[in-house]
């Protein structure tokens, strides 16, 4: 059975992607923590990013290096890297904007116009 992550690449649920190239897709957390909240997501099925061949690691690891200074950039606020590997079995990284609601399991709320606002906000082209 599919993740749903592999579900989101692959197009049958949707997302608010923002980044996407061979590799890699970062879209939206749909249960952020803090506005901005995005995952960094393997394009193959893997478990656990500590599973992932060197080349698909280095891509997913680079992906979150550019998207984390994207990200500081746009919403003028530091970036919070996280590897939890326990909510879904697919590799995934979280990035998370720092700020008061950055320590945690204080999730947020946006509605689809602001989510939509937000993508088209953070989205760039490899």
């Amino acid at each position: 059975m599919s993740s749903v992550f592999t579900k989101i690449i692959q197009g049958e649920i949707p997302c608010y992607k923002i980044y996407e190239d061979d590799k890699t897709m970062a879209f939206l957390d749909i249960a952020p923590e803090a506005e901005g909240h995005t995952l960094v997501v393997p394009k193959v099925e893997v478990d656990k990013v500590y599973d992932l061949s060197d080349e698909d690691y280095q891509a997913v690891m680079a992906t979150v290096k550019k998207l984390a200074k994207r990200m500081e950039e746009v919403l003028g606020e530091r970036m919070q890297i996280k590897i939890v590997g326990i909510d879904v079995p697919h590799a995934h990284v979280h990035i998370l904007p720092v700020n008061e609601n950055w320590a945690g399991e204080r999730y947020i709320k946006p509605t689809d116009e602001e989510f939509k606002a937000l993508q088209q906000k953070l989205a760039f082209s490899a």
